[in-house]
Parts: C-alpha cells; sequence; structure tokens
C-alpha cells in the first residue's frame, strides 16, 4: 500500500507539471491538442472539446501536445509523406500544392490547400508505416499553420507556457512544506536530533544488525541514553567494538547487535540518522521556513551538477529508483517526512527541467528568447540536432543515477 502512495505522489507531482503547461496554454490562446500522464500509446483516452485526455503506455512523464511547436517547413512535408507518396504517385499534386505554399511560407495557401491532400491520404490504400508517416506530415501542417500555433505567438506567450511546468512544480513544493509546517509542525534545523531513528545507511552495522526507520534506541550496550547526545558519545567510544543497541519498535523492546562500528570522516558510526524534534510553526515561520528549504534544494541542485566532474559528486546522483525508495522509506517513518521530501522532489523536477538544455523546458525557453531576438523561428533541424546533445547529456546522467541507485540496495 505504501508504494502505492509513493508512485501516486511521483504521478500527481508529473500530472500538475503538465497541467501548468495546459493551462497557460489555454489561457494564452494555444489550444492543446492532446493531454497526457505518461507517453503514447495510449492505455486509455477520451476527446472532450477538440482535446484528447489519455494515460500513456510509457510511464516516464507526461505529454501536453501544443500546436505547431515547429515552423512548418516544405523539406519536412517531403520528407514524411516521401513513402506515401512512392506507394501512390497520385498524391504528388496535392503535395505539391501544399510544399510550394511551405516554400514561399504562405502559410495561408498551405493551410487552404491541406484539406484535399488529407481527403486523398484517408482515401489512398498505404501500408501501415506509409500511412503513419503521412498522417504526421498532415497533423504538423494544420498544426504548423493554424492561427494558435506556437511558433507564431509572441514571446511572451511562449516562455510563459514553457515556464508554466516548472513554475508548477515550485509552487508545489512550497504549498506541501508550508501546510506540513503550519498545520504538523516540521523538524527544526536549531533542535537537537531525537533517539528515534529517521533512516539507516545501507552497507553499515545497522543496516547489518536489523536497525529500522522509526526504532527510538534507549540503551547502548546496556546502558541508558535518553538523547541523541549520549547515544552518540557511546558509538564514538566504541572505536571499532561491537556495540548492541536496545529500541523501542511498535511498544516492544528489542536489542539490536551486537556489530562492530566502523570509521568514517574520522568518528565511529553505527549508520543511521536521527529524527530532528518536530516544533509548531506559525504561519508567518511556515512560509518562511518553506522558503528557506526551497532554497536549499536550489544551492544543493547547483552544487550537485557542479559535482557532476567529480567521482564523489557522480556518487550523489539517484535516478527515480532511488527517489522512490527513500519516499517508501520518509512514507515508514510518518506521512510529514514522506510530504517533506515529495516537496524536494518537486523542486527537483523543476530546477532540473528548467536547464537550457532541449528537450527540456529551459531549452525550449532558451531558444523562444533567440527567436525573439532574431524575429524569426528556427528551423526543426536546428532544434534536432540540439536535441541530440541535450538527450545524450540526460541519458548520461540517467545511467550514473540508475547505476548508483541499483549497486545501492535499499534499506
Amino acid at each position: 500500500m505504501t508504494w502505492l502512495v509513493v508512485i501516486g505522489g511521483l504521478v500527481l507531482l508529473v500530472f500538475l507539471h503538465e497541467l501548468g503547461h495546459f493551462s497557460v496554454a489555454l489561457a494564452v490562446g494555444m489550444r492543446p491538442r492532446s493531454f497526457y500522464i505518461g507517453f503514447p500509446p495510449a492505455l486509455v483516452k477520451v476527446r472532450r472539446k477538440g482535446i484528447e485526455y489519455g494515460i500513456g503506455a510509457i510511464p516516464l512523464g507526461g505529454l501536453v501536445r501544443i500546436p505547431g511547436m515547429h515552423r512548418p517547413a516544405a523539406r519536412d512535408l517531403q520528407a514524411f509523406v516521401e513513402p506515401a507518396v512512392r506507394e501512390q504517385p497520385g498524391l504528388a499534386a496535392s503535395v505539391g500544392a501544399v510544399r510550394r505554399a511551405l516554400d514561399v511560407e504562405d502559410f495561408e495557401a498551405a493551410r487552404r490547400a491541406y484539406p484535399e491532400l488529407a481527403r486523398q491520404v484517408d482515401a489512398a490504400p498505404l501500408s501501415p508505416g506509409a500511412r503513419r508517416s503521412a498522417k504526421r506530415a498532415l497533423r504538423e501542417v494544420e498544426e504548423g499553420t493554424a492561427p494558435d500555433a506556437y511558433w507564431r505567438a509572441a514571446t511572451w506567450k511562449r516562455v510563459a507556457v514553457i515556464a508554466a511546468g516548472p513554475l508548477a512544480n515550485v509552487l508545489i513544493a512550497f504549498v506541501i512544506l508550508f501546510v506540513v509546517f503550519a498545520v504538523g509542525g516540521g523538524p527544526s534545523a536549531s533542535q537537537r536530533p531525537t533517539a528515534e531513528v529517521m533512516a539507516v545507511d545501507s552497507g553499515t552495522p545497522a543496516a547489518a544488525a536489523g536497525l529500522r526507520a522509526g526504532d527510538r534506541i534507549i540503551a547502548v550496550d546496556g546502558r541508558s541514553t535518553p538523547t541523541f547526545s549520549a547515544i552518540s558519545q557511546r558509538i564514538r567510544a566504541s572505536r571499532g567494538a561491537p556495540v548492541t543497541l536496545t529500541v523501542l519498535r511498535g511498544g516492544n523492546r528489542i536489542k539490536v547487535g551486537p556489530r562492530a562500528t566502523i570509521r568514517r570522516q574520522g568518528r565511529w558510526i553505527f549508520g543511521f540518522s536521527p529524527a530532528p524534534k518536530i516544533v509548531n510553526y506559525t504561519v508567518g515561520r511556515a512560509a518562511g521556513s518553506a522558503a528557506s528549504d526551497l532554497w536549499g534544494v536550489v544551492s544543493g541542485t547547483v552544487s550537485g551538477l557542479s559535482g557532476l566532474f567529480s567521482s564523489n559528486g557522480r556518487t550523489q546522483l539517484s535516478s527515480a529508483v532511488g527517489v522512490s525508495r527513500t519516499l517508501h522509506a520518509q512514507l515508514q517513518i510518518g506521512l510529514s517526512w514522506y510530504l517533506e521530501i515529495l516537496a524536494f522532489v518537486s523542486m527537483s523536477l523543476a530546477l532540473v527541467n528548467l536547464l537550457p538544455l532541449l528537450p527540456l523546458d529551459g531549452g525550449h525557453i532558451l531558444f523562444s528568447l533567440i527567436e525573439g531576438i532574431r524575429r524569426r523561428a528556427l528551423a526543426r533541424e536546428v532544434y534536432e540536432r540540439v536535441s541530440v546533445v541535450g538527450i545524450a547529456l540526460l541519458v548520461l546522467v540517467f545511467v550514473i543515477a540508475l547505476s548508483n541507485d541499483v549497486s545501492t540496495p535499499p534499506h
């Protein structure tokens, strides 16, 4: 059940990100043609007022299809309809009419010639591959020449539509943290950590001994430890000798260990993180703490990206697998812990999407600004060539992050 909550939270973040794009596109007059959670092919879909809503079979994000992302070009049309023309040469005349209009960038003439080509393609006996390619060409001509095409819109509208997704994630993150702090309290950095275990590090004596998140440590080697300070002192004093923890778990007193401590960064540790004390917040302090924590995510993300060039920095990367594990572990401790991590994930999603790389949102914002300055849309092939570099970098980061998660077993 907890895994369903974890997956549901991540899906919700994607949904709200795409909803940001979708809502602002409608508001500025770019009517989206589809809104998907996941990527097609569709598992379920329905059409309402000309917009197709669906759940895709590929659960790697979401999709809002905004019309005319690229300026339509004659060479693109030719490339996509060529298989259909080879199978049915009779299509050549109608293709030529649309192509000639696109050649001189008479988009209104291309739009007038489009219906006849669409009718002929629908009636022609074509192989499935040729039909799919021709349909794509028709769709791009229809949407690219439409009055509400993205590439034809004012620069501020284009930037607003693209930025709306990441900004929705920032807003979500702030609201989650604000509600957690204002309603349920939150961990206070000014308070000392408690004797309760928040998380257990994999590959440590604590993990091997069976210590669990949510355990409350009451003794080390039989000696009472009412505070985390006392626990830490006992463990550090072990100097590598085996220690036994006595914990309260579900109302029962349980012994964990003995296990030898290990030395990390000059200290002897058992391998767990203590839960900080939960304190109540006023509304003003809740807002300030939420903003401060989100700024911490910004600085941490910048440090993490700069750390890609060091082996230590690369080990800090985590994929959706690692994020899901962390969310699951925090949910087992308590709902507020899960929500806080979910807020940080939402903020990280926004920051990553704002990187100036295609096909990320930040790349589209950058290219919209460039096109606004040059007062002319860039050709599709420019987008595609730059996207190859961006996709390669993203795949590299994903592979490193996934390898980190796979090599690190769950707690």
